[in-house]
């Protein structure tokens, strides 16, 4: 009996000491978010994708976008490259570098005024600049625009899955390549179609932004554009209509009766008091991310009338989206 006893204590020792132990490495409890798990607004990653940026040179106070990133590592510090991609294609950039635990936020008006497009922020290492695999960072963004849009947008996060880097010979370029692999530069999956879950009337006042961009290019020399868009319109009936269009390396338009084209139109398909739902994908293999942005100037007058905003839904991803970027020493 008494050596039964001690060895209950003793297991019970040993499981209370390795206990302790967990606690003492975890940085917060639970179980660490898988790295392999796909892209989304709702964990830390490597890569920051912010869908949509805008600010005027001349009126920042009505349009304009706070950018907030936080480094959620405990005990490193965060340097990130950010890349700029308007949607004319061309690309700038900057470096922003996060202590342990530090958020920071900036306006894209003091950053690059007069400009619209979204936002690749790439975690690299403090001393090259190449892709470094660091899997916590997180950001969202507030946006405000002139025609009275405005919603709150997470970054989507991508994970590196890996350490390795694939670097050109000369050490100036490096290339991130989202296909889910194991391999050097290797990163989570960009969606193939996404979709827009819920479209209002736009006879009952609604405004109905959509956003989208190809996540892919050169970054020295432009981003990659999405070429020719197929997509598929539904109502609430379950009657379905598709249609076409193309776009740059961001494609924005307002959903009426001009875009996208479909027979019929739009505000005829989608009544007063009905709404309707909508999925794109690129007619080549492209990786894609975007957004959608409602105004309704009724809101305040109307209990069926909302404003905001939310990323677009990812129904299937493609493993053919890769970049590539300059790299140098963060200045930092």
């Amino acid at each position: 009996m008494q050596t039964s006893r001690k060895l209950t204590y003793l297991v019970l020792a040993i499981f209370a000491l390795a206990m302790m132990s967990m606690t003492a490495l975890a940085a917060d409890p639970g179980l660490p978010y898988p790295e392999e798990s796909e892209v989304s607004d709702q964990k830390a990653g490597s890569v920051l994708v912010y869908n949509f940026y805008s600010s005027s040179a001349t009126a920042s106070n009505t349009e304009n976008t706070r950018i907030n990133i936080t480094n959620t590592n405990i005990y490193s510090a965060a340097f990130v490259h950010l890349f700029f991609v308007a949607d004319s294609c061309t690309v700038a950039d900057a470096h922003i570098c996060l202590t342990a635990n530090q958020t920071a936020s900036f306006l894209t008006s003091d950053f690059d005024p007069g400009f619209r497009g979204y936002i690749v922020a790439v975690a690299v290492d403090g001393v090259n600049g190449a892709p470094t695999r660091f899997n916590y960072l997180i950001g969202d963004e507030y946006i405000k625009l002139a025609s009275g849009h405005s919603a709150n947008l997470g970054a989507e996060a991508f994970s590196k899955l890996t350490d390795v880097n694939v670097i050109s010979t000369d050490g100036s370029l490096a290339a991130l390549f989202f296909d889910g692999l194991l391999l050097a530069g290797s990163y989570n999956r960009v969606p193939r179609v996404l979709a827009s879950d819920n479209i209002p009337s736009r006879v009952d006042g609604n405004d109905t932004l959509i956003i989208l961009n190809r996540i892919g290019g050169n970054y020295t020399t432009g981003g990659a554009s999405i070429g020719s868009i197929f997509g598929l319109l539904y109502d609430d009936a379950e009657n379905v209509l598709s249609f076409t269009t193309n776009g740059g390396c961001q494609k924005r338009f307002s959903i009426s009766n001009t875009e996208p084209r479909t027979v019929p139109r739009f505000e005829t398909f989608i009544p007063s008091g009905r709404s309707g739902w909508m999925k794109l994908w690129g007619a080549s293999d492209v990786g894609i991310l975007g957004a959608q942005i409602n105004f309704n100037a009724n809101a305040a007058a109307q209990a069926n009338a909302f404003n905001g905003g939310h990323n677009l839904h990812k129904l299937t991803l493609s493993a053919a989206a890769n970049v590539v970027v300059p790299v140098y020493p963060p200045s930092c």
